[in-house]
């Protein structure tokens, strides 16, 4: 007989871990479906979301911008920002003031289908978190917190 494995919790649905993580691959799984007639990953749909929100502000959005605005590695966002720009969703153009940086835009194509898919995830959120009624803004209140305790790790 093998050693009995220890755990600190008592089963699964006591670890918040692992329900987050249970949760989370949920949550993907509904999302892709609707993000993937639109030809987005949801890490594309994520950086085209806080260009967005971004651009909404100032016209000189930067990677390390966008980086920042959605907690992403700064080397996967250059990544996927090519990807954006070969299916011209964005452009990257010089940045009047900081050599080093690039200016990242919404191209029409890119507006056009980032308001599509704001308007399927959003409907799909809606639906999965629909459960939580009026827990809900509770749950996002909780969710922001932990963002903001553990975004520097």
């Amino acid at each position: 007989m093998s050693k009995e494995i220890e755990f600190h919790f008592k089963s699964p649905k006591d670890s918040p871990g692992y329900l987050l993580g249970q949760l989370t691959m949920l949550w993907q799984r509904k999302l892709k479906r609707v993000l993937d007639p639109l030809d987005l990953t949801q890490t594309q749909f994520v950086l085209l979301a806080a260009l967005g929100w971004l651009s909404k502000k100032s016209d000189l959005v930067t990677q390390v911008d966008i980086s920042n605005q959605s907690n992403s590695d700064r080397m996967m966002v250059s990544k996927v920002l090519r990807t954006l720009e070969e299916k011209a969703f964005i452009t990257r153009q010089e940045h009047k003031h900081d050599t080093r940086a690039k200016t990242i835009k919404l191209t029409t194509n890119g507006e056009i289908v980032l308001q599509k898919a704001i308007i399927e995830v959003e409907n799909a959120d809606l639906e999965f978190f629909a459960t939580l009624n009026t827990d809900l803004s509770l749950f996002n209140k909780n969710m922001a917190q932990l963002i903001d305790k553990n975004k520097d790790l």
